[in-house]
């Protein structure tokens, strides 16, 4: 007689059998119904097409041709993975171009830099009919029915703000929607997961008054806290500052691969109290923590993920044009269909694939829209960063230039660097007459 034990094990090879046949004759049925898998995909991702969360091609655009887009065609582009012919075969209805300043620039020109790098994503989102700028969660919604691909603009780095509240609200009024809080360097109030740049170095303050006052402000504009790129601290602390749900707009398991650019599953834990979205990054070094990949090590990222805080908190991030190596069979934006295919593969089902794809990230913006809207009454900050923080040399004091004549002298009588002695217009006069006497 059987024990218990056994029975079980046999009926379990039984239902295994069972479930093999059953995906034979389903793969049997597609082919004799003409209807295949990349049919199946193509469907899926028709109807709810893709909404990437992280792309540099602006970086490019300023790489390879100093921002002049009359020497460009963005429905083909060379040398690059991304353009409208690709975005378009890979079902990408909406993407986030990074607005992204080199960390040098901090305490320099960032600012400016960031002005140049929006004007080209909007000139490019507004020059192209294929593209079309939104700044909401409707506008966005909006482009899907009129078959655009919605541009939205993140800036990759809160060095760009240079410590000012008063320019990350200029930069929202020019269409901004999300910022990263660290690029790979730290900032006078946050911390970048990165040691690149011996900068800003503090102990036990990863996100300062200041950095949690910039927090608020883009709860209260209804900017989206991007926190890939920050420490675990920072990410940690923000997290549970910010009154709206965040996100990671390209970073991937810590679990699968333990590179400090992604996330360990206890963060993960507390994005998804916070409604929070982790939109998978495809970049070699963050997927295999090695120069190659393949779709399979992706989808591992995507199936860890999925264990441990479910498909509702999954996105997609790509980072096409900001690294440099992708996995075998996803090199280019064109590509992202095999990745559903994939998933598919691995029994995900079209509803968490539908999440995945625009869903989540439709939610979580709405979300902070409506944080955005119950903080209307609240006004701007005028929360300020002391300069001992900044540490900028090149940060102008606004005070009267300190007289260097006379006490009783008025500090306005003499520009700050004219030298003593007589007055130029004095020396003037006296030249005058002396030429005259001649």
């Amino acid at each position: 007689m059987l024990s218990r034990k056994s029975a079980l094990s046999a009926s379990s090879g039984i239902w295994m059998k069972s479930l093999g046949h059953l995906m034979v004759l389903s793969s049997l049925c597609c082919l004799i119904s003409g209807y295949s898998e990349r049919d199946r995909v193509h469907d899926l991702m028709s109807k709810y097409p893709l909404i990437d969360g992280h792309n540099d091609l602006a970086l490019q655009l300023r790489i390879r041709h100093n921002n002049r887009l009359s020497q460009v065609d963005l429905h083909n582009i060379s040398k690059v993975a991304t353009d409208i012919t690709r975005l378009q075969a890979g079902h990408v209805q909406a993407q986030m171009f990074a607005v992204y300043v080199m960390c040098g620039a901090q305490e320099k020109d960032a600012v400016r830099l960031t002005l140049e790098q929006i004007d080209v994503v909007r000139r490019m989102c507004t020059e192209y009919q294929d593209f079309e700028l939104v700044t909401s969660a409707q506008e966005l919604r909006n482009s899907e029915m009129r078959h655009k691909i919605a541009c939205l603009i993140s800036i990759e780095g809160g060095h760009s703000i240079d410590s000012s509240l008063p320019a990350l609200r200029m930069f929202y009024q020019l269409g901004v929607r999300s910022m990263a809080l660290t690029h790979s360097c730290n900032t006078p109030w946050a911390e970048s997961s990165s040691k690149l740049y011996d900068v800003y170095q503090r102990q036990n303050n990863s996100l300062t008054h200041f950095g949690k006052a910039v927090v608020e402000e883009m709860n209260r504009l209804g900017m989206i806290v991007d926190l890939s790129h920050t420490s675990l601290d920072t990410a940690w602390a923000a997290l549970k500052h910010s009154k709206a749900p965040v996100i990671f707009s390209h970073s991937s398991s810590f679990s699968i691969c333990s590179h400090g650019r992604n996330v360990p599953d206890w963060l993960l834990l507390d994005l998804k109290k916070k409604h929070g979205l982790i939109m998978v990054n495809l970049h070699n070094n963050f997927i295999s923590c090695s120069d190659k990949a393949n779709i399979s090590r992706v989808a591992d990222h995507f199936d860890h993920i999925k264990k441990v805080i479910g498909a509702e908190s999954i996105g997609i991030g790509g980072d096409f044009e900001g690294a440099v190596s992708f996995p075998q069979g996803l090199e280019d934006v064109s590509k992202y269909p095999a990745l559903i295919q994939e998933l598919l593969q691995r029994n995900w089902t079209e509803i968490e694939l539908a999440d995945v794809l625009r869903k989540n990230f439709l939610r979580v913006f709405e979300e902070v829209e409506r944080v955005r809207d119950r903080m209307t009454l609240s006004q701007p900050s005028e929360v300020q960063i002391s300069l001992e923080e900044v540490q900028n040399p090149c940060r102008l004091v606004l005070r009267h230039p300190v007289p260097r004549g006379p006490s009783h002298q008025s500090p306005i009588s003499r520009a700050p660097h004219e030298p003593k002695g007589l007055p130029i217009l004095a020396i003037v006069l006296l030249l005058s007459s002396l030429l005259m006497i001649e």
